[in-house]
């Protein structure tokens, strides 16, 4: 590594829960560009009484770590929610930084995550088409390259620079007009396999608060294009019904990269077979989904 090499900031939020926290900065403490990044945390305030043990115990944890550069810890003294916290969190770090690495606390990455995050970050920061850096994939039905494109942006252990960052709108509205005027609603979601729209939809009505909605519209809107490697370098282990906007599913579960992800420059366009791919994961998903709902009614049925 370049000794005069930038490390790019990693960002963690962290709320209330303790056994995901210790995993999540287990895994980048065994990352080898740890030590040469800061690590900032923000932790959230409590949402209600029942919350403040469980948020003293993250606050208390977090207290202890080391094996970064640096670890700064910002404590709110409010609830600000999920998005929030990030959205406040990111734009703070890309304006004195230019770039941030962004992990929540239900996020497991493998020990080579943040080299391929800054290889990626230093090889496409002049791309203009180039929004994000991904570094999640899914278990598809063939093999993928090294790295690839894709429209939009994803949320599970990403990066940006300040100069993508400022495409974000947070007006979830305006977001769904352009998508209706413009005729795009189908393709941003995926074919009708996803229902990114529906998501919006449900931001602006309050019955979600999601910033990750709001960050793939903008940057989908833009034409702009995210990083993902052939091989997961996360995994999320949220989906134990302990988060907030996540219930309990096995759909998204993978293996973590076993080798080092080589970023190489590629041009810059969205890799059609991926997408293909990823339409047919979600076909797949979805129909294993309602296969075990529907087993499970046969069940409970069969016993009354």
């Amino acid at each position: 590594m370049n000794k005069q090499r930038i490390v790019a900031p990693i960002t963690l939020f962290v709320y209330n829960r303790l056994s995901h926290t210790r995993q999540t900065v287990e895994a980048l403490q065994k990352n080898e560009l740890a030590k040469c990044s800061d690590l900032f945390i923000f932790a959230d305030g409590a949402k209600s009484q029942e919350s403040i043990a469980a948020v003293n115990d993250v606050r208390e944890y977090i207290k202890t770590i080391g094996g970064f550069k640096s670890v700064n810890i910002v404590e709110r003294d409010e609830n600000f929610g999920l998005a929030n916290s990030i959205i406040h969190g990111v734009t703070k770090l890309c304006n004195e930084y230019g770039k941030v690495i962004v992990v929540e606390d239900d996020l497991v990455t493998s020990p080579f995550f943040l080299r391929y995050m800054n290889d990626a970050l230093d090889i496409y920061v002049n791309e203009p088409s180039v929004a994000s850096i991904h570094g999640y994939w899914y278990t598809v039905d063939r093999e993928m390259p090294e790295t690839f494109f894709l429209r939009g942006a994803s949320c599970w252990g990403w990066a940006t620079w300040s100069h993508a960052w400022n495409i974000f709108q947070e007006d979830g509205q305006k977001l769904l007009d352009e998508l209706k005027n413009k005729r795009l609603t189908r393709s941003f979601d995926l074919d009708g396999t996803m229902n990114y729209t529906k998501m919006l939809k449900d931001q602006i009505k309050g019955k979600n608060n999601s910033w990750a909605i709001r960050w793939h519209a903008s940057t989908f809107l833009a034409n702009k294009l995210q990083l993902s490697p052939g091989s997961s370098l996360v995994r999320n282990i949220g989906f134990d019904g302990s988060g907030t906007h996540s219930g309990e599913s096995d759909a998204f579960a993978v293996s973590l990269a076993t080798k080092a992800i080589i970023v190489e420059y590629v041009f810059p366009h969205q890799n059609n077979v991926a997408r293909d791919a990823l339409i047919k994961y979600h076909i797949k998903t979805k129909r294993s989904i309602f296969e075990r709902i529907k087993n499970r009614l046969h069940r409970l049925i069969g016993t009354t």
